[in-house]
């Protein structure tokens, strides 16, 4: 990455050679060691149902829009990798069966990962879509399947009842439902969906920032293991559950990581956009043993998160006992 950062160089404007010094200082103290599913062997359970990661980042991706932060100009300088937003594969191959949680604004080229690690090249669409809430990245996606781009037919869309009246109410989404590219499936909080005969998905209902929509995480249940996913919540303790015993119940936990500590936003302040800090959650499992840490994945990184791009904060969550999603990564069930 270094080279292609030294190669842009010579393609700079003599006043842009500054800034790009500066970045070039970074990528020795910080670097996205992430590879890309695209560069690396992905390992599928042959006949398990599993679970494959298609997106770590925040709503918003990374780099973020309008950022000209360090953070987001190492991807622009070629220092860095982009990440795209939280998006999860769900597959049961004997049952033929793949379907999506979140439908991000990376829906094109996430669902062209899912295909190819699920080896479903022919199937058209998902056999369905899970949607967390209604903040843009979680289902802005949806846009794709419209007349515009790919004119899908009654595509299954699992959506709490405010998210139901939302998508229906509003354009374009409303356009979606009305020309049945959409069709729209109620969920009930702790109430089990039946996908296949090996695997079901339960909603529960967490503290959010509702303003559209209530906000969920999923309870995933395959025939060997269990997953919680938990990509927004506001705080650990605003919740009625106790998560440290809740991922006692699971084999993974996918939980909320927009930010690594508080200050990380300049210029603006972190409770207008309330979430569970690394470092919180890191100290409400402190003294749990090391198979319990271990379950627990960060994922939903805001392109701010140091989580994204530098090695010594990586080092410290991973010493630490825990694990950073990656995008590819496959948890089986």
């Amino acid at each position: 990455m270094l080279f292609n950062s030294i190669s842009k160089v010579f393609r700079l404007k003599p006043y842009q050679w500054l800034a790009v010094s500066g970045l070039l200082f970074l990528q020795l103290h910080c670097s996205n060691n992430r590879e890309s599913p695209t560069n690396k062997t992905v390992a599928v359970p042959q006949d398990q149902c599993y679970i494959v990661v298609l997106g770590i980042a925040q709503d918003g991706g990374y780099p973020h829009a309008g950022c000209r932060r360090q953070c987001c100009e190492l991807v622009h300088s070629g220092a860095g990798n982009a990440e795209s937003p939280v998006c999860l594969g769900l597959v049961d191959p004997q049952a033929g069966k793949t379907y999506i949680l979140e439908a991000s604004p990376a829906f094109a080229e996430q669902w062209y990962l899912l295909q190819d690690v699920a080896a479903c090249q022919d199937k058209r669409v998902p056999d369905g879509i899970f949607l967390t809430h209604a903040h843009i990245g979680h289902y802005a996606g949806l846009m794709q399947l419209g007349r515009e781009v790919m004119g899908s037919k009654n595509v299954p869309v699992w959506a709490m009842p405010r998210m139901d009246t939302f998508l229906r109410s509003n354009g374009p989404w409303s356009q979606l439902v009305e020309l049945q590219n959409i069709q729209l499936e109620a969920l009930v909080a702790d109430s089990s969906v039946r996908l296949t005969e090996r695997l079901s998905i339960t909603p529960f209902l967490v503290p959010h920032r509702d303003e559209f929509s209530e906000t969920v995480g999923f309870q995933i249940n395959g025939p060997n293991k269990k997953m919680l996913f938990i990509p927004d919540i506001d705080k650990w303790e605003k919740w009625q559950h106790n998560i440290v015993e809740q991922v006692k119940t699971a084999d993974y936990a996918l939980l909320d990581a927009t930010f690594y500590k508080d200050g990380e936003l300049q210029g603006r302040a972190m409770s207008e956009v309330p979430h569970p800090f690394v470092e919180e959650t890191m100290n409400l499992f402190a003294n749990e043993p090391a198979a319990e840490k271990k379950k627990l994945h960060f994922i939903h990184f805001n392109h701010t998160n140091p989580l994204l791009w530098d090695l010594n904060a990586q080092k410290a969550v991973q010493d630490a006992g825990f694990v950073l999603a990656t995008e590819g990564m496959i948890l089986s069930l």
